[in-house]
């Protein structure tokens, strides 16, 4: 499932809605449509998606909360986010990195994140990768897949326009492999993309885009 789909079906929104374009809020501005409600959409759709992430640590969150995401709805990981913070140390790859396998039950039995076995021992092997590398590494990695200017596809009009991969998503996942992180296939590559600036795939007629 692409994040979108995610966002649509919690929206509940249907393929027959025909309302896949930008929508105006009890606000007036126009929104892609996911991002009108509830709260804690139209916040994260507002202030953080689509906007530029840099640093190893942020962008080391927002990889493993969209590995968490996969399979379902963006809104559980979204209002388990703190959870998933002080679970894992504020992200910081060289605290998670030291984790042990008593971590690994301790966050099983934590009821404020998504207890998934795979998905935790994920996180802290591909913790173990990155504290390896130089500081700035895992960025430029990951930044090194944002398409080139010239590049950039016409602004979405639509959900439909939006698309769950792309070839820079598919080589950034292949990139991340090839260097041992697991979890990291190309639609939470592209999830992650847009997540964190990459690319904006805020709809052509969305406020935030505009601004």
């Amino acid at each position: 499932m692409s994040f979108v789909s995610g966002l649509v079906q919690t929206a509940g929104m249907e393929e027959k809605d025909g309302g896949r374009g930008a929508r105006p809020g009890e606000d007036g501005l126009l929104r892609c449509p996911w991002g009108i409600a509830p709260d804690d959409y139209r916040e994260y759709h507002d202030t953080e998606w689509g906007r530029p992430v840099c640093g190893d640590d942020a962008l080391f969150e927002r990889l493993c909360l969209e590995a968490f995401q996969s399979g379902l709805s963006w809104l559980t990981v979204l209002r388990r986010r703190e959870g998933f913070r002080k679970a894992f140390a504020g992200f910081r790859i060289a605290e998670v990195a030291a984790f042990t396998e008593a971590d690994t039950e301790r966050l099983l039995a934590d009821t404020g994140i998504i207890r998934n076995r795979r998905k935790i021992e994920a996180a802290l092997h591909n913790a173990r990768i990155a504290a390896g590398w130089a500081e700035g590494e895992l960025t430029e990695l990951i930044w090194s897949h944002a398409p080139a200017a010239g590049a950039a596809r016409p602004a979405p009009r639509t959900l439909d326009d939006v698309p769950a991969t792309t070839p820079e998503s598919i080589a950034l996942a292949v990139s991340l492999k090839r260097r041992g992180f697991r979890f990291v296939g190309p639609t939470t590559a592209y999830a992650l993309m847009q997540a964190c600036g990459l690319v904006n795939d805020h709809l052509a007629d969305c406020h935030v885009r505009r601004a």
